[in-house]
């Protein structure tokens, strides 16, 4: 086995054409130069250099050993570069889950932070509304909504990001409309938008609210998802009721109250590997999203 060291020793001695030229350009004794040499000359049995004048020349088994020194330091030096990239979260992947009400309030700036600050790092974006029981399916970073069952997986950290009370979306010209809040059991006999066909977990938390307020919400129309449902209440079908980070971006003619007695509360974490969690781009991620997160959707 060639030591690289002593390679890079050998390669500017044939660059430089003296020892005492080496010595200099590496900041090393002559002896500790000459000492390299002449243990490569007998690891690898060959005559490297031959006298010329007051200086060396290499011989040509020296000058093809130089060549192929070329090569391998070549690709150390390459292979260090990368070492120093990923240290510095420069390159590689980084996959990342969210779910879809996250994707349209924070992804956008985490994202643009991500790519401007890394760009060398492939983003591995996924949308997801659960947290998946199969390791083979967990992202690096995964936001999602907490489930009351929920533990940190091996290997993973949870980071809560946010509390999310419920508001109901009204049509503007709502009796509710004006109001500071809102009581759940007024919204009883309304005409309710269904907004999570999943029937996911965020569903699950506005229909216990509902229960415990002493009523089944009564959907009449049924959306797959909060955008739709929104446009639902803008056409004045009906109103609907949601986390309040999913009415940050209302239509025209809808306004959002927010409802009380009880409020519906959804929490949000990030759940991240612990093999990166150190890696810059994560913690620039985790960064820009308590950032989204202090920012906040304007009031309602």
């Amino acid at each position: 086995m060639l030591d690289t060291h002593r390679l890079r020793v050998f390669r500017s001695v044939v660059a430089s054409g003296s020892v005492q030229a080496a010595a200099a350009n590496l900041g090393y004794t002559p002896s500790a130069v000459s000492q390299h040499v002449t243990t490569l000359a007998r690891e690898t049995g060959l005559t490297l250099f031959e006298r010329a004048g007051r200086g060396l020349r290499a011989t040509a088994a020296g000058v093809r050993l130089a060549e192929q020194a070329d090569l391998v330091l070549a690709r150390i030096g390459e292979a260090e570069a990368v070492v120093a990239d990923l240290r510095a979260g420069r390159t590689g992947t980084l996959s990342v889950a969210y779910f879809a009400s996250v994707g349209s309030a924070w992804l956008p700036r985490v994202v643009r932070r991500l790519t401007g600050d890394f760009p060398g790092v492939r983003l591995d974006l996924r949308l997801r509304e659960w947290l998946p029981d199969d390791p083979a399916d967990r992202a690096d970073v995964q936001i999602a909504v907490e489930r009351p069952d929920f533990a940190a997986w091996p290997g993973f950290s949870v980071t809560p990001l946010l509390s999310d009370p419920y508001v109901a979306v009204l049509p503007a010209g709502h009796p509710l409309a004006g109001r500071d809040e809102v009581e759940l059991a007024e919204l009883a006999c309304e005409r309710w938008v269904d907004n999570d066909f999943a029937r996911g977990w965020c569903r699950r938390n506005l229909v216990e609210a509902c229960t415990a307020a002493g009523f089944r919400p009564p959907f009449h129309v049924e959306a797959h998802d909060y955008p739709t449902a929104l446009a639902f209440v803008a056409a004045g079908i009906g109103l609907t009721v949601l986390p309040r980070l999913g009415a940050a971006h209302l239509p025209a003619g809808t306004c959002a109250v927010p409802v009380v007695r009880p409020t519906p509360v959804r929490s949000i974490l990030a759940v991240v590997r612990d093999a990166v969690a150190a890696a810059p781009p994560v913690e620039a991620a985790l960064a820009e999203l308590h950032a989204a997160v202090a920012a906040g959707p304007a009031p309602v």
